[in-house]
């Protein structure tokens, strides 16, 4: 029953998660998205907050999407949790995080959305496709499945690890729309599309009825 209800949950997840990317995807290949309203006044807004040390503030801390330091600390962190025994966390955290990044650069090619060209870019991008936000859907599957493995392992730190999470993908996705290389809309369906993925993997492979080791 408990798996019945586990495969149920991951697929409304799911299910979720591909209205958004696939449905964001068809709506930009259609032509519609372009330059929707709420996609160029931000911009122009993040444009007119320009400044010496926000720009390096954010350069710093749009780093913390990457892949390049998000896949080490994850392994480290899988790492430590399998000398713990505790395997199957260890192994979400992986799958979590580079089951996001595949799905969010595979869509990229499907949407095939322009990066934005209101204003220059402030940072070099990897892809020239710009829907979904890699970084969003990266950093924010990290955070989803720290905080479902803590919930399960270490539920008495939830309370402070929340809103430490919520800052650092907030200020993320902040950092790829003032450094010009993302519209709104495409961190936006990333960050809820990679919640869903995780939220719908987490229902598979970390069954609710399991005991925490405190």
């Amino acid at each position: 029953m408990m798996i019945r209800s586990g495969v149920v949950r991951a697929t409304l997840w799911w299910g979720l998660m591909l209205v958004i990317l696939l449905g964001g995807a068809a709506w930009i290949r259609a032509g519609e998205a372009g330059q929707p309203f709420f996609d160029r006044e931000a911009l122009i807004l993040a444009n007119a907050w320009r400044g010496h040390w926000l720009d390096e503030a954010f350069l710093g801390l749009t780093w913390l999407g990457s892949l390049w330091i998000l896949l080490p600390l994850v392994l480290a962190a899988a790492a430590l949790l399998w000398r713990k025994g505790r395997w199957v966390e260890a192994c979400f955290f992986v799958v979590a995080l580079l089951g996001a990044s595949l799905l969010a650069h595979q869509v990229k090619d499907l949407a095939l959305r322009s990066r934005p060209d209101l204003f220059p870019a402030l940072t070099p991008v990897g892809s020239e496709f710009s829907f979904p936000s890699a970084h969003a859907v990266q950093v924010t599957a990290v955070a989803a499945a720290a905080w479902l493995v803590a919930a399960r392992l270490a539920p008495r730190h939830r309370r402070w690890l929340l809103p430490a999470l919520l800052l650092i993908v907030v200020l993320v996705d902040l950092s790829r729309l003032y450094l010009q290389v993302h519209y709104p809309s495409d961190v936006v369906a990333g960050t809820v599309a990679a919640a869903c993925w995780v939220a719908g993997l987490g229902a598979l492979m970390l069954p609710q009825d399991a005991a925490a080791d405190a």
